[in-house]
């Protein structure tokens, strides 16, 4: 935590949440002899200020789908992604709004910006606000789901490739998508298994971007990637998060999926997200 000017108070809390990530605020409040509310506030101010200096060290920041949907938004950063239901004004959005699309398109399966290249590498995802019933995120280990393949699926798909197109979901989902905006997103492609860079595992690369596997009809290789994807997010693959305000999950894109679950959307549900580019991927497929 060196370099992001931690004061003392911040830093006992960052110790305390390090010691237990379960523990209580309130009991972190009596131990530091401040109020419960403080901590939180703190412990918001730390995810949203701080958090954003400590990955940008390390990588670019992706804006995601705000570089072509310059909307009002309530963060001072552009590169803090608000996932919630909440307007500027404070209000629960209508139904109808894009902004709840975007919400029901995050509970379909997906790697952030597998739509672009760079595509993203670390996603940082932080609770403020959570509903009472569901808004829970699952994650699906894609190093597993390709372990897990048949020899004969792992030979069928090893040298495909899958094209990814950032308004997809949001189409299928009734959004309706400018001509800027699509030309601010050419579709990309990536290969269906793909090796992670850290591991050298391999990953079966897919979900709700992908649209179409180059070489196949537009019917087959859609049922195929339906089948991968059910395959890859069976239960055995996947952990739920149930989020609590003030947790913070951080997960790698290059070799996972992830949703978010039903909820009232009339209730509220603030997260914020944070999410830095994979440069170096993108750069030695280019070489």
């Amino acid at each position: 935590m060196r370099g992001i000017g931690l004061d003392s108070i911040d830093a006992k809390i960052i110790t305390h949440l390090q010691q237990d990530g379960r523990r209580p605020y309130t009991r972190i409040a009596k131990d530091l002899g401040i109020s419960e509310a403080s901590v939180r506030q703190r412990v918001s101010r730390l995810i949203k200020r701080k958090v954003i200096q400590i990955v940008a060290a390390s990588s670019p920041l992706d804006l995601g789908l705000k570089k072509a949907r310059r909307q009002p938004h309530r963060y001072a950063s552009d590169e803090l992604i608000d996932i919630s239901n909440v307007s500027p004004e404070g209000s629960v959005y209508e139904r109808s709004h894009s902004k709840i699309i975007s919400n029901l398109a995050n509970q379909l399966w997906h790697s952030d910006s597998s739509f672009q290249k760079p595509a993203a590498k670390y996603s940082m995802l932080s609770a403020v606000v959570v509903p009472e019933q569901g808004g829970q995120t699952e994650f699906a280990d894609l190093r597993a789901a390709y372990d897990a393949l048949s020899d004969g699926l792992k030979g069928e798909v090893e040298n495909r490739e899958a094209e990814h197109y950032a308004w997809h979901s949001r189409e299928w989902l009734g959004d309706a998508v400018s001509e800027e905006q699509k030309s601010a997103f050419p579709p990309v492609r990536w290969p269906l298994v793909r090796t992670h860079p850290g591991s050298g595992r391999k990953v079966l690369f897919v979900g709700i971007h992908c649209t179409h596997v180059v070489g196949l009809t537009l019917a087959e290789g859609r049922v195929l990637l339906a089948d991968l994807l059910e395959h890859a997010t069976q239960p055995a693959f996947v952990y739920r998060h149930e989020w609590r305000p003030g947790d913070l999950v951080m997960w790698d894109n290059r070799c996972t999926v992830h949703r978010g679950r039903r909820f009232d959307l009339a209730a509220r549900r603030e997260l914020r997200r944070v999410t830095t580019e994979d440069v170096a991927s993108a750069a030695q497929e280019a070489a």
